[in-house]
């Protein structure tokens, strides 16, 4: 018989309640599975056409668990003016061993949660452990997802906060609010970053995006995610850091361009997990973790929620 198929959206998805421990130990066991090749990543496959819209799939797969999972992901600048996310996207799971389907999954909920928790891994090895002020460019649904999973991990009692939208930069600050957090609204970048312990930038992507934020703004010991492919970050600035980190080096040696120049980079996150990357070496090194996202961690992200959503009875269970 075929296995029945269960559609998990995103508010069937958010009752699952999955912590950002959950998260990281599913992403980290992935990482050592690829070392033992027990779980695969391909690069991911981009589209742009003309009109600015960034059409990306990602595959992984896993022999424990066992599951395949495709993302497929649409970003369009335009989709605000018609209420909608910029970025929307969709995760199908399979049975690695058979191939038979068995999830289909919101992939907004997804993206936003595995980057988070990519950040997340990186950032236990890579920040000051005792980080307490976090500064975030960028208001969207990465600042959300970041500051949820961050406010998790680190000590956090002041965000300093700078957006372009101000609907967007407010209504993140009240979500900060009512976390207990002090918010401060900066009226430039450098404000936001010049004193911060974390940094995270999740600027929307776009051709027309001009450069705008300097390495040499942050503060010695500071660590810096950038959720963005480092775009809004000015180039001639990347050697002031003292790390950078990617997310998976045999993805950036597939890719026409590369996030930073390649002489910057010390390894990728599965060498930091693994151990063959350092990590912190002093309380003055400036850090950055810079990725494009890793498709074993849409992997671990779906194929966990799938794992509770079974176990929870959520979601619409389709018959086959």
């Amino acid at each position: 018989m075929l296995p029945s198929i269960r559609y998990l959206s995103q508010s069937s998805l958010q009752d699952l309640q999955l912590t950002i421990h959950d998260v990281t130990a599913c992403i980290e066991h992935l990482l050592f599975a690829k070392t033992q090749q027990k779980a695969w990543n391909a690069p991911k496959a981009v589209i742009t056409p003309p009109d600015d819209r960034y059409m990306m799939a990602t595959l992984a797969a896993a022999d424990d668990p066992p599951f395949l999972a495709v993302k497929a992901l649409v970003l369009n600048p335009d989709n605000p003016r018609y209420g909608l996310e910029s970025i929307n996207a969709l995760v199908t799971l399979l049975d690695s061993r058979n191939g038979l389907p068995l999830a289909i999954i919101d992939g907004n909920w997804i993206t936003a949660v595995r980057t988070a928790g990519l950040s997340v891994v990186a950032a236990k090895r890579l920040a000051q452990p005792d980080a307490s002020i976090a500064a975030f460019i960028g208001c969207g649904v990465q600042a959300h997802s970041h500051l949820r999973a961050l406010a998790e991990i680190f000590p956090l009692k002041q965000i300093n906060v700078f957006g372009r939208s101000a609907a967007s930069r407010d209504k993140f600050c009240r979500s900060a609010e009512k976390m207990g957090l002090l918010v401060v609204a900066t009226q430039t970048a450098q404000e936001a970053i010049q004193d911060a312990d974390l940094i995270v930038t999740s600027v929307t992507l776009s051709p027309k995006l001009i450069p705008f934020l300097d390495a040499r703004w942050l503060k010695p010991g500071a660590f810096v995610t950038m959720t963005d492919l480092a775009a809004p970050w000015l180039a001639e600035s990347m050697p002031a850091l003292d790390q950078i980190i990617v997310d998976d080096l045999e993805q950036e040696a597939s890719m026409p361009k590369p996030l930073v120049d390649p002489e910057l980079v010390r390894g990728d996150l599965t060498d930091l997990v693994i151990g063959s990357a350092t990590g912190r070496q002093s309380t003055d090194e400036r850090i950055a973790f810079v990725f494009r996202g890793l498709a074993l961690g849409d992997l671990a992200v779906a194929g966990l929620a799938y794992q509770r959503a079974c176990e929870q009875l959520q979601g619409m269970v389709i018959e086959s």
